[in-house]
């Protein structure tokens, strides 16, 4: 249930400009050796680094890499054969840099695990010109000097590196660094939690549909988030546990009998599927009443759900028990769309509202109203979002559409006519989904 209307801006500027914002890092860098297995116990036993991969190439060819204890940047170590220009480069400069916050005790680590130092810590100071870097953008407008302390080493094969300190720059960019990643590991942790919301959710509908002889009946949401506020569901009114619930029937009385269940409740995605959850958990735990006394079951819902929730949130709700036996429906419409029923001769009846929507007003009486199926009869419960979906002139979808396309697919099995209707609406509104579209159709045999 929403009142949204959809936006002029383009989705896509907003996903475009997202993904400038991406975040870009270094991922390896190459380092010439002699021995593979032999480097490989330089950089993990003395220098403290890690394996990031191990593996065999289609080529045959040993795939190593080791990462510093950040995990940020890998070294590849590559043993070139010997009559490549590769291996001309063993031994030299890497050109890598290694930064610490503390240069003199990663010196001090290091020299004590036979890391061979070709320049002691010394310490380096750089002014830069703020008109030429980005360091201004990150640090002010004061042109900021580097006071940072380097040192140089050698691995076991010769190759030389840079270990530095963090100077000011520096550590602007690990703070953005670290601020991207914080961002990246929020969005991470809220996509599994939005995930894991709709597993649960998914099992909060109808698993099973309980067998009727004389009604073939069908339910479908298409949400227009992971998760949402519509709800639909078919109570089985003879189960074995009906009377442990506190039914006043018995049971041979409640075996053919189904109640059907569509709810659109206020809000959508997290807020409208907490709202949901609310009202399925109200409903289920005390569904047994309908055949007794379904305005006492709604009355009783609609005080928890007052209770349970803030003053803003509402739903509205049609609830319907069916006699496979006599065909007869009755139903209570709180401030839900008119349902809609098609005779066999192809004329309607609305099933317009009895009583206001739950959870607003505490002193809130409910109204049902009986109808009867006859054979070839077709019933239609939606919400809203079926009505409301629009397309790009900003035309609803709306009840004569909706009209249309039950008369086309008729004839169909309930639950592909009910997909059918869904496409129908997703071929005239094909952008962003604005609201969950829900359906159940039911069909007399």
């Amino acid at each position: 249930m929403s009142n949204d209307r959809p936006s002029g801006t383009p989705r896509r500027s907003a996903a475009h400009g997202e993904s400038a914002r991406a975040y870009l890092g270094l991922h390896s860098v190459r380092v010439y050796v002699r021995d593979q297995e032999r480097s490989l116990r330089f950089y993990r036993d003395q220098l403290g680094f890690s394996i990031a991969f191990d593996a065999r190439l289609q080529s045959g060819e040993r795939w190593l890499a080791v990462a510093p204890p950040d995990g940020t940047t890998l070294l590849s170590l590559i043993t070139p054969r010997t009559d490549s220009p590769e291996y001309k480069l063993i031994g030299r400069s890497t050109h890598a840099v290694f930064i610490t916050d503390d240069v003199a005790a990663k010196f001090q680590e290091w020299v004590t695990r036979g890391v061979r130092f070709q320049v002691p810590p010394r310490l380096k100071r750089i002014k830069y010109d703020g008109a030429s870097t980005d360091a201004s953008g990150m640090l002010g407008q004061g042109s900021p000097v580097w006071g940072a302390a380097f040192a140089t080493f050698r691995d076991i094969d010769g190759n030389s590196f840079a270990l530095v300190s963090f100077d000011e720059v520096t550590r602007a960019l690990e703070a953005k660094r670290q601020a991207e990643a914080e961002r990246l590991e929020a969005e991470r942790r809220a996509a599994q939690e939005i995930e894991i919301a709709t597993r649960v959710q998914a099992n909060l509908f109808p698993q099973t549909l309980p067998p009727l002889t004389t009604l073939d009946y069908a339910g479908v949401c298409v949400q227009a988030r992971q998760v949402g506020g519509d709800y639909y569901d078919f109570l089985d009114l003879g189960s074995l546990h009906r009377l442990e619930r506190g039914a006043g029937r018995d049971l041979p009385a409640a075996a053919w009998h189904l109640a059907f269940v569509l709810a659109d409740v206020s809000g959508k995605g997290i807020a409208g599927a907490l709202l949901m959850a609310n009202l399925q958990a109200n409903l289920r735990s005390r569904y047994a009443l309908a055949l007794d006394d379904l305005p006492r079951l709604l009355c009783s819902v609609n005080q928890l759900f007052l209770e349970n929730t803030r003053d803003s949130s509402f739903a509205t709700l049609f609830f319907a028990v069916y006699d496979d036996r006599s065909r007869e429906f009755e139903y209570a419409n709180c401030g839900h769309n008119s349902a809609l029923l098609f005779r066999a001769d192809d004329s309607i009846e609305r099933l317009i509202s009895t009583s206001t929507v739950i959870g607003v007003f505490a002193d809130w009486e409910c109204v049902t109203q009986r109808v009867t199926l006859r054979r070839g009869d077709v019933l239609a419960l939606y919400t809203d979002g079926v009505l409301e979906s629009f397309d790009g002139s900003g035309d609803e979808f709306g009840e004569h559409r909706l009209i249309d396309s039950l008369r086309r697919y008729r004839h169909l099995p309930s639950h592909s006519l009910a997909n059918a209707i869904v496409d129908d609406v997703r071929r005239f509104s094909p952008h962003e989904q604005h609201d969950d579209i829900t359906l159940i159709i039911a069909k007399s045999r």
